[in-house]
């Protein structure tokens, strides 16, 4: 499976014929669903509702680690928490592998994009992610890793700096991340002190389905150990004053079911700022995959790197500075 190309065998009869080794009965409708890190189909079912299969990307994960992902969920609906979780197959298993791919069918939750300009619909993400942190904090994952680690930072951008980044601009972006690298590093010895948590870790407005006046946490393929605020700040937006009005409420409705240690937000600038530079790292490590050129022609582009250094200047003066939240 070191084929970058491994995805060009997921062709819809085998993504149907996978469905019936699940046990279940294709109708025949089948519709890619947006997703490049895996790979999602929405599949039709004689007789019942459409179901929606991710087939995993090879080792990215390890079993064990997808494992861990599906027994959160399950911890979680298990809770009555609107988690959607995977499905179990007819040996009663979570996981069905199909030659070498490792696939999970989940029910199709239909749902719209949280209005995150309400206040009420802030508190309301606030406490239930509360739950789901309260539950998260009873064990520790064993096999996915911290969020909060620098541990792939130089490889990442030694690649980027290596293959993709204009010549022109590669010395301001070394300079940026050796700074950036310091200052990160200095963040992370104050974090160990605090306490991890198994999080969502990528919960920003399109994992969550608002459906019943309620927010349905979708897709948990990025669940970490992390601290607490690591599920609150992807859902902020705007200005400080902006930003500062949301964490506020989603805190409120938060603290409802759980304390919040709010030394963790002194960890927001650093968060951000390892975000930033792990999406451009994730394009990078991904480009032999056909799908990125393709989706993502512009990453190659010197308007792109531009911005990309703006945005890590940005972020250091952040750093340096330490903006209260």
């Amino acid at each position: 499976m070191g084929d970058p190309h491994y995805f060009k065998e997921l062709t819809p009869d085998f993504i149907l014929s996978s469905v019936e080794v699940f046990g279940l009965e294709p109708d025949g409708h089948l519709m890619a669903l947006n997703s490049y890190e895996n790979r999602v189909y929405q599949v039709g079912i004689e007789n019942d509702v459409p179901v929606v299969v991710k087939f995993y990307r090879p080792k990215r994960w390890s079993y064990s680690a997808i494992v861990e992902e599906h027994e959160f969920c399950f911890e979680l609906t298990s809770a009555e928490l609107p988690v959607v979780a995977p499905l179990l197959n007819a040996q009663g298993e979570s996981i069905t592998v199909v030659d070498d791919f490792r696939l999970a069918v989940f029910q199709r939750r239909g749902g719209r994009a949280p209005e995150l300009s309400s206040i009420d619909n802030l508190k309301t993400i606030g406490r239930f992610l509360a739950r789901i942190h309260t539950i998260g904090s009873r064990s520790r994952f064993a096999h996915r890793p911290s969020i909060a680690t620098v541990a792939n930072l130089e490889l990442d951008t030694q690649l980027i700096s290596s293959q993709f980044i204009p010549s022109d601009l590669r010395p301001a972006y070394v300079e940026l991340i050796k700074a950036i690298s310091e200052l990160i590093e200095s963040d992370l010895e104050i974090a160990i002190k605090l306490s991890e948590i198994r999080a969502h870790g990528d919960c920003h407005s399109g994992n969550l389905l608002w459906r019943d006046d309620l927010p349905n946490f979708v897709d948990f393929d990025d669940a970490r150990m992390a601290l607490s605020v690591q599920d609150l700040w992807m859902l902020l937006s705007g200005d400080q004053f902006e930003q500062q009005t949301q964490l506020d409420s989603i805190l409120e409705g938060y603290q409802e079911f759980r304390d919040f240690d709010y030394r963790e937000l002194s960890m927001i600038p650093t968060l951000r700022t390892l975000r930033i530079i792990g999406y451009s790292a994730w394009m990078a490590r991904r480009w032999s995959d056909p799908a990125f050129p393709l989706a993502f022609p512009w990453f190659h582009s010197q308007k792109y790197w531009e911005k990309h250094i703006l945005e890590l200047r940005e972020q250091l003066f952040e750093l340096r500075e330490k903006i209260d939240y």
